[in-house]
């Protein structure tokens, strides 16, 4: 009974982990806002005030939400198959690029045919910029997470030439043209839910979410992806083909941030326009969904609650800083610490796991009956003198 108890304490701690670490990251930024002069009770009220004060607000949180959670369900799957995915800012600008494209290529085309073929090949081209170092990985082992970062500063110097190329709004006046693009035809927006900006991107991200985990838990295929990540060694034993599903795990995470970056188009700002970098377009959504997923312990309906919670800190953030009149940085590194503290409350919580999986098998050794050592067998005095008559 005792140690059903302490199981069960210790799984409630390391569900409350991430949270612990953020309030921990709040209560360092509650100190640099006294340094800075603000008052931290006027400054967290305006936090939750901006961020669930009003329809609008929890809209807005919604909102900035959805494109966290897509990426937190790509980031889901490809830690679950034991590669780590670093390119989501790259792959939310590919899938942007290619459903912009396909939008300006046919502005006369129904809605009802254009947002779900720009929606699909938004996630089509983000897989593909998964897989490029899924692939790396699987036939020539490169490291996927040098990989992926390198892809993101391709990514973003792309955008920048198409931005300032062949996707450019001609109809701009002037001679010095901003590099954007044209917005996209009305009936391609995504339906919202007026008067706010929550569209239908934040359904489709919640399905997706129960789809990400029914497939990782329910599929003969889910279940080999979480096998390769466990153990790749027992798992090729197994006559599993360890790197297919390597590839498998990178490019459908690629897929959702993919995903993410058509439906932040079509859903948000209806055009794309670069400051030459990646941020301006993604909101460095490809790294916070990082920190959702891990937050939500790498689960995908764990990964909604936390996505909302990120998404939450982000729009509050904007009213702290105008109620307390601290300079812009603050905000980033408040963004930062809960960052740092996260990502440090999931290496703690693995430690735990091992020093609680150390205990166990100690444990069990300790119960174990020891059997007595039986020595050589002696003969008898009676068969000694049976071998003589």
């Amino acid at each position: 009974m005792n140690k059903i108890k302490n199981f069960q304490w210790d799984s409630l701690i390391d569900a409350l982990l991430p949270l612990f670490a953020t309030l921990a990251a709040l209560g360092v930024g509650a100190i640099m806002l006294l340094l800075l002069g603000a008052n931290p009770l006027t400054g967290y009220t305006a936090l939750l005030e901006g961020a669930f004060g009003s329809a609008n607000a929890l809209a807005d949180t919604a909102v900035k939400a959805t494109p966290l959670l897509l990426v937190g369900l790509g980031i889901c799957i490809a830690f679950r198959s034991g590669v780590i995915n670093i390119g989501g800012e790259g792959q939310m600008i590919m899938g942007g690029l290619a459903s912009i494209a396909l939008g300006l290529a046919f502005p006369e085309a129904p809605g009802l045919v254009m947002v779900p073929a720009a929606l699909v090949l938004g996630f089509l081209a983000g897989a593909v910029w998964g897989g490029i170092p899924g692939y790396l990985k699987a036939r020539f082992n490169v490291n996927e997470i040098l990989s992926t970062i390198m892809m993101n500063a391709i990514a973003v110097q792309f955008m920048n030439m198409l931005l300032r190329g062949v996707l450019i709004d001609q109809t701009q006046k002037g001679a010095a043209k901003i590099p954007q693009t044209m917005r996209l035809a009305q009936a391609f927006d995504l339906p919202r839910l007026i008067p706010t900006r929550l569209h239908l991107g934040a359904l489709i991200a919640i399905i997706l979410a129960f789809g990400v985990y029914f497939f990782l838990w329910r599929t003969t295929m889910g279940y080999r992806i979480r096998a390769v990540g466990l153990n790749a060694f027992a798992s090729r034993y197994a006559g599993i083909k360890v790197e297919r599903y390597i590839v498998l795990s990178l490019l459908l995470s690629g897929a959702f941030s993919g995903l993410a970056g058509a439906i932040q188009v079509y859903g948000v700002s209806h055009y794309m326009i670069t400051d030459g970098t990646a941020a301006g377009f993604t909101g460095s959504a490809g790294f916070n969904g990082i920190v959702a997923a891990l937050f939500g312990q790498l689960h995908p309906l764990g990964t909604i609650p936390a996505s909302f919670l990120f998404g939450a800190l982000l729009v509050g953030a904007n009213k702290l800083q105008r109620a307390t009149q601290v300079p812009a940085a603050l905000i980033t590194a408040l963004n930062g610490l809960v960052v740092v503290f996260v990502v440090s409350s999931e290496i703690w919580r693995k430690r735990r796991a091992r020093k609680r999986a150390i205990r166990a098998v100690a444990a069990h050794t300790q119960e174990e009956p020891l059997t007595p050592h039986a020595g050589p067998v002696q003969p008898s005095a009676e068969g000694i003198s049976g071998g003589h008559s």
